[in-house]
């Protein structure tokens, strides 16, 4: 019987837990590459460059601010219009940005993913920290704002991470859901602009939360983007936010579930993609 030889490595597909942080750390080159080539890719050849990540939130706040703030006269929870809407927009477009980017990430990669063998996790991972990149360089256009109507964030700045955190985890499930769903079904690429105009109008991006009735909090708050964006506001606006305890519970255990359910499902088919693509 031959054997093979002690120097002979067998590449395969793992799918238990430790396998998947081993393998991204084998190949965190590879991320950090990915990203960085997404990142000139994504401003190369642009007239504006990199204020396209200021000029997006920019003028979307604008808009807002005009038709909720001066014509619908929304509350605003004795915040600026302009401020609560900007709060929410940095998470809010990163979000939307993620699922967009990550959910069309291996088809763009088709042939790298055809040839080459590496961990496809690396992919949607490395756009949706692209998009992480470009939620920083929107929250400085949020602090330059919040100077301008001599606001500064507090010591519940100190919070910030514990939502960046699973702000990130949600973004990085649906985008590991959608790009898994769009190698088998193409047909995912043309839903998801659809689901991400969707949310933008039933998530409070352009209105507080607290217009939503009482009883009907809780169902609300199984949209998981509305306890990130209400904590978002919280931290930032100091405290003038209200935060929906219940809410913020069912949304934390939504987006351990999206993440969790996302990973392994994107890992249980990963090893059909380089066939099916």
């Amino acid at each position: 019987m031959l054997k093979s030889p002690p120097d002979t490595q067998i590449i395969e597909a793992g799918r238990s837990r430790a396998r998947i942080w081993s393998d991204l750390w084998r190949y965190r080159e590879l991320l950090f590459f990915l990203s960085w080539r997404d990142i000139l890719v994504r401003y190369k050849q642009t007239v504006l460059g990199i204020l396209w990540s200021v000029l997006r939130p920019l003028l979307t706040m604008l808009i807002f601010t005009v038709l909720f703030g001066r014509l619908a006269r929304l509350p605003s929870d004795n915040v600026p219009y302009p401020l609560l809407v900007l709060a929410a927009m940095v998470p809010w477009q990163f979000f939307a940005g993620s699922i967009s980017e990550a959910g069309n990430s291996l088809i763009g990669n088709a042939n790298l993913i055809a040839k080459v063998f590496f961990p496809r996790l690396v992919i949607p991972m490395a756009t949706t920290l692209v998009t992480l990149v470009d939620a920083g360089i929107s929250f400085l256009l949020l602090l330059g704002l919040m100077i301008s109507y001599g606001t500064l964030p507090d010591w519940r700045i100190l919070f910030l991470p514990f939502v960046v955190l699973p702000a990130y985890l949600l973004a990085l499930g649906c985008g590991l859901w959608f790009s898994a769903l769009n190698i088998r079904y193409r047909d995912f690429r043309h839903l998801i602009p659809f689901l991400v105009q969707v949310g933008l109008y039933v998530s409070p991006v352009g209105y507080a939360s607290t217009i939503i009735p009482g009883k009907w909090r809780l169902i609300y708050a199984l949209n998981p983007m509305v306890g990130i964006i209400d904590s978002f506001r919280w931290i930032l606006l100091h405290g003038r936010t209200q935060l929906y305890m219940p809410g913020l519970a069912v949304s934390a255990a939504l987006i351990a579930l999206i993440f969790i359910s996302g990973l392994l499902y994107f890992r249980r088919v990963e090893r059909t993609f380089a066939d099916i693509i």
